[in-house]
């Protein structure tokens, strides 16, 4: 039977790790899918094979063991503790690369780091001390239980003030730098000022940057710190070496790069400051307290307090403490935090209920069967936080370099400098291409000529090719995607979107306009049946009557006093308007008082058949028409999608909305493919299954998206959707049009284009 399982899998240290164990099980016959979660030390295996046969095939590739349900960990059972740090500053594969070069050294036995967690699980023997010593030593600190939100603000406060303090000293000093470079205007104690301006740049506001590099060079793992720091000190040493040789003064210009890599380093800080938030803003979704029977007695407490088949009582407008099913009482709750669906959900006696979701008009008394890490809202919370440690940021593939491109960059200097010493009328006689260039003066000899040219290749190659190029081309690239309402937060994005095959879209508030609107009015007199409908429908908040309210009003249609409202639990409206006696609603409701709609049914289902909500309206026994209902789409929509195709993409629309519904809006804009009823972790699912076919994008605005925008090699939040899908997307598109989509693709293409056309 193919039934997917998972597997505890000790012993990998690495994402490598899990590929090795990924490429294993998936050569083994009948596993239809495999996939291996790094962090979270898991194999997902789904196929018809035995566990052991998956034990043997896992700890047959390498140091690692299969662990049995209940099995603790070997740490556990030989006396060896496992701690979880969390690493300020740990934010590239170089900085965690040189934290476990460290503790290592110190006597840790297994490291395993999420740079995107800033999270250093060590299992050690030595001290604990010796463990925390060998991390500060490396250059980072150890944030301690309960600081870690603050100490994200605290950060990201830190590096604005550093970047706009570095600018204020860097700008006056470039002015005056170009005005000297490219006119024949003598400023006094011009190369002291660029020495005593780059002071404060490099070794105050800079010194972070410059004690991270060092930290780097002594495990031999170069960073992007040890590039800035290579080019930047190598500038600044010129303004000193121009008092004993007469060469150029690039001071000014190390203050320059500085400025600009602490700006890509504010915003590194600010992109991980909010990249918790949507983690933080789900967690906030719940209820604090809940009201529970206890002994005959209502009595409020703590949600934590809240245990196993405790009847909680939840009054309307208030939200469910969490999962459970309904025991007495009816009402209609707000689940679009689950479906991502704007209209409510009727619940009656054994009906299930899910945590933070809101009850909104009756009283119900719910029997809790979930609580804590079980509930509904957990389960979306740990989707989220496992998504989000699989993205890798472009500046990876700098990073990737560093590692040989240091040294390479050293030899080139040092040969350039021996080659001046060696043939100077050669090296002369190939700069001369360039004597137009005001700064280069070959009368001052040669050692002089031999230093500025090596000192050049430093200044030039290190920081600007790999430190400046990306984060660059990412800054203008981000301020004409701002101009067009496309706001990139995380810089991966830019990458990974040109090579998009599969764009995933939600259907609420995404495609359509997440709002019910009326689309259809069938009957003899249009404007009676809304001035009736609409003064019945006054008196209620569902979000139907809301509706038909708001077309009244944009007709200006006058509205009449009621009656003898009821709402007619699940079918619809009762009152008396005038002397008429009014019903409007469903099927149900007309069954219950013995209306005959059997002319009206073929125009019923036909408007049911295009995924809208029909009610119908009766005066004193007698049908006057029919109200359609229906959640619009998009003005652009179909255009959109339309141009997507154009490029060669595949277009998929998942929803927790019904199958009749989600198939005639994908009809109506094309979609290739169509997935109903779906939970916020089938969406998730859905994401997984098409990625094994190249990179997906999702496009989504609810809570319910959450997880997989968060899956997604790139999510897109939808602008005037929630917090926290905005807060879980890579790019933001603030107008809440699809065409943004297109725009980004294209975008993305252009800007790549122009971040490999800088770095080569």
């Amino acid at each position: 039977m193919n039934e997917k399982k998972s597997y505890n899998v000790e012993g990998m240290h690495c994402a490598s790790c899990a590929q090795t164990i990924e490429k294993a099980l998936k050569k083994v016959d009948n596993i239809k899918s495999a996939s291996v979660n790094f962090p979270m030390k898991k194999a997902y295996v789904e196929g018809d094979v035995s566990a052991e046969k998956i034990k043997e095939t896992i700890e047959g590739v390498g140091d690692y063991k299969v662990l049995t349900e209940g099995e603790k960990p070997v740490a556990e059972k030989t006396g060896r503790q496992t701690t979880t740090f969390v690493v300020k500053g740990l934010d590239n594969p170089h900085c965690a690369m040189t934290v476990e070069k460290a503790v290592k050294q110190a006597g840790a036995e297994k490291v395993d780091i999420n740079i995107n967690a800033r999270k250093a699980k060590i299992t050690y023997s030595v001290s604990k001390d010796k463990i925390i010593q060998a991390i500060k030593d490396a250059g980072y600190e150890i944030e301690k239980g309960g600081e870690k939100e603050d100490s994200e603000v605290v950060e990201m406060n830190e590096a604005k003030k550093r970047m706009f303090y570095v600018w204020l000293i860097t700008i006056p000093v470039t002015i005056l730098m170009f005005i000297e470079m490219l006119t024949d205007v003598e400023i006094p104690y011009i190369n002291e000022l660029f020495v005593l301006a780059a002071i404060p740049v490099l070794f105050i506001f800079g010194w972070k940057t410059y004690v991270s590099a060092l930290k780097s060079a002594r495990y031999l793992s170069f960073n992007m710190d040890f590039l800035i720091f290579l080019g930047t000190f190598a500038a600044f040493i010129t303004g000193i070496i121009r008092y004993f040789l007469p060469i150029a003064n690039y001071a000014a210009i190390a203050s320059m790069i500085m400025a600009f890599h602490l700006t890509g380093r504010y915003v590194e800080a600010m992109a991980r400051g909010k990249a918790s938030q949507a983690i933080k803003k789900l967690l906030n979704l719940g209820a604090k307290t809940a009201i529970v029977l206890r002994d005959k007695k209502e009595i409020e407490i703590p949600i934590s307090e809240v245990k196993i088949g405790d009847i909680m009582i939840i009054k309307p407008g208030e939200k469910i403490p969490t999962d459970g099913v309904v025991i007495k009482g009816e009402s209609a709750v707000d689940e679009s935090m689950v479906s991502g669906e704007s209209l409510p959900l009727e619940k009656k006696k054994n009906d299930t209920v899910i945590g933070a979701t809101v009850n909104q008009d009756g009283v119900l008394y719910v029997k809790a069967t979930k609580i804590g890490k079980d509930t509904f809202l957990s389960q979306v919370i740990k989707l989220v936080e496992e998504a989000q440690g699989s993205k890798v940021p472009i500046q990876e593939f700098a990073d990737k370099i560093t590692g040989f491109f240091v040294p390479v960059v050293l030899i080139i200097a040092t040969l350039t400098f021996i080659s001046w010493i060696v043939f100077p009328e050669l090296m002369q006689n190939i700069a001369g291409f360039f004597d137009f260039l005001p700064w280069i003066d070959f009368s001052v000899g040669t050692v002089a000529l031999a230093l500025f040219a090596s000192i050049a290749v430093l200044v030039i190659a290190c920081p600007c090719a790999l430190g400046l190029a990306t984060p660059t081309a990412l800054m203008v690239g981000s301020g004409m995607g701002a101009e067009r309402g496309i706001f990139i937060r995380r810089g991966e994005a830019i990458q990974t979107m040109k090579e998009v095959k599969t764009i995933i879209f939600d259907k609420t508030g995404t495609i359509t306009k997440g709002k019910p609107d009326v689309t259809d009015i069938i009957g003899e007199n249009e404007t009676e049946i809304l001035q009736i409908a609409a003064s019945v429908e006054s008196v209620s908040e569902h979000p139907l009557s809301r509706a038909i309210v708001k077309r009244a009003k944009e007709k200006k249609i006058k509205l009449s006093e009621v009656k003898k409202f009821k709402a007619e639990r699940g079918r619809g409206i009762s009152a008396i308007l005038g002397n008429k006696n009014i019903l409007i609603g469903n099927r149900k409701l007309m069954n219950e008082n013995n209306i005959k709609i059997d002319n009206y049914e073929a125009k019923i289902v036909a408007l049911e058949n295009q995924g809208k909500t029909v009610m119908i309206l009766v005066v004193d026994k007698k049908i006057l028409g029919l109200i359609a209902v229906a959640d619009t789409l998009k003005q652009d929509s179909g255009q959109a999608i339309s141009e997507l195709k154009k490029m060669g993409l595949k277009t998929v629309m998942v929803t927790g909305d019904n199958i009749r519904t989600a198939n005639a809006i994908a009809k109506l804009v094309g979609i290739d493919e169509v997935l109903a009823d779906v939970l916020p972790g089938e969406k998730l699912q859905k994401v997984e299954e098409l990625q094994k076919d190249g990179m997906v994008a999702f496009v989504g605005d609810g809570i319910n998206d959450a997880p997989a925008l968060k899956q997604a090699n790139v999510g897109i939040a939808i602008g005037t959707g929630t917090d926290i899908a905005i807060e879980s997307g890579d790019i933001i598109l603030s107008k809440g049009d699809l065409k943004g989509v297109v725009q980004a693709i294209n975008l993305s293409k252009e800007t790549f284009k122009k971040i490999k056309q800088n770095l080569f």
